[in-house]
């Protein structure tokens, strides 16, 4: 079975290996009648239990953004036989939701090439119901893709199972061995492009799909953009620079993250280059916020913020902090200064979303918007309020 876990040095090139986006074309036998070469591969994403929720952020993001595969359906039989843009962000995109995997193939005139794993739970880890569904679609002849902190190309029984019916394993999690890693080294103080950093006041809280907005809008305007993942959704989703950071050793994050920012720029000749955030730098079970700042050096960063949210993710005995905090400690740890704050409306109605925006911007003396309820172009905007010049590198002193 080809178990596509190995990895090269990120510094001059994009992504590579398990955490590469998938070859387009490769596997024809489950390719329609009429297809072009280039076609991404087909997928369906599991869900069960968890679209539209926060652990089911991966297929989330997929079933708005997705470059690498071509989606197809989701699998959440507590949603079956809705459409998933409809659920997830109240505007249809075609993608319908069933409850099943038998009944997500037989949707289809071919078997899909993919099963993804769409959900992101605390243990990072398959439960029982979950391992019978991937060993469902590799008896299929799916090829799986993983983004569990648990290695599916490791585990004995889907390993077995997917090398008889000679089909991949991708762990986009699994990252290449330590020797071959990366410290930091301050090279990317020589990137000219402005560096601006989404980050956030807790996981799951809408961050990657501010970055994704904000590079369309900027490169829609001109300003050629690139954003460099962070995470396994981003790297699923098709960024073509990033690193899963949170399987990571801490030596070696903010070098392998330093060295896809400095790819980026020197294949790709950007004049901005997004940083997609992790965790939040005040969240004591995350530490990757700061492996970011430290290792992509950002001139700016974005904040995201949901005002509803009563507790951190996953910890419901600690409050969520406010913006004004995150952005007092950001600016405290790193050399750099937020320049926006954009809302996860989560829990809010179109009316508290209006008020708050007017709100927050007063308070904290920033603009604020909401990537998802508002225009693009407000998104857009506070990246040129700051940053007049947005296709050069702006002076420190603009800080």
């Amino acid at each position: 079975m080809e178990t596509e876990s190995q990895t090269v040095d990120t510094i001059r090139r994009p992504v590579r290996g398990a955490q590469a986006p998938p070859s387009t074309g490769s596997n024809p036998k489950h390719a329609p009648a009429i297809t072009q070469v280039s076609a991404p591969p087909s997928a369906v994403v599991y869900c069960e239990g968890n679209f539209a929720q926060i652990d089911g952020k991966t297929a989330n993001g997929l079933v708005r953004h997705s470059q690498a595969y071509r989606i197809l359906s989701v699998i959440d039989s507590t949603c079956s036989g809705q459409d998933s843009g409809s659920v997830l962000d109240d505007a249809s995109n075609s993608i319908p939701i069933f409850g099943h995997l038998d009944a997500a193939v037989a949707h289809e005139d071919v078997i899909p090439d993919t099963l993804i794993y769409g959900m992101a739970p605390s243990t990072g880890r398959l439960s029982t119901a979950d391992r019978s569904v991937v060993l469902q679609a590799i008896e299929l002849g799916m090829n799986i893709v993983s983004g569990l902190h648990e290695y599916l190309g490791d585990d004995p029984e889907i390993s077995n199972a997917a090398s008889v019916r000679n089909v991949t394993i991708r762990d986009i999690r699994k990252p290449k061995p330590s020797k071959d890693m990366r410290l930091f080294d301050g090279s990317v103080a020589g990137v000219k492009a402005l560096r601006i950093a989404i980050l956030g006041t807790d996981c799951a809280i809408g961050k990657r799909t501010t970055a994704t907005v904000l590079a369309r809008a900027l490169n829609a305007q001109g300003i050629k953009t690139v954003l460099v993942g962070t995470g396994q959704t981003g790297l699923m989703q098709g960024a073509k620079y990033g690193i899963a950071m949170d399987a990571i050793p801490p030596q070696f994050c903010c070098g392998e993250l330093e060295g896809a920012i400095v790819a980026a720029s020197e294949a790709e000749q950007p004049d901005i280059i997004l940083i997609e955030g992790q965790g939040a730098l005040s969240h004591p079970a995350f530490c990757t916020s700061a492996f970011i700042l430290r290792g992509s050096q950002p001139d700016a960063v974005i904040l995201q913020h949901a005002p509803k949210r009563a507790h951190r993710c996953d910890f419901p005995d600690m409050p969520m902090p406010s913006a004004a905090s995150e952005i007092a400690l950001i600016e405290a740890f790193a050399d750099t200064k937020v320049i926006g704050i954009t809302l996860n409306h989560e829990g809010m109605s179109e009316a508290e979303i209006t008020a708050t925006i007017a709100a927050q911007s007063l308070s904290l003396g920033l603009p604020v918007t909401d990537a998802l309820a508002r225009p693009a172009e407000n998104l857009l905007a506070m990246v040129v309020a700051a940053y007049p010049k947005s296709t050069q590198r702006p002076d420190v002193a603009a800080r």
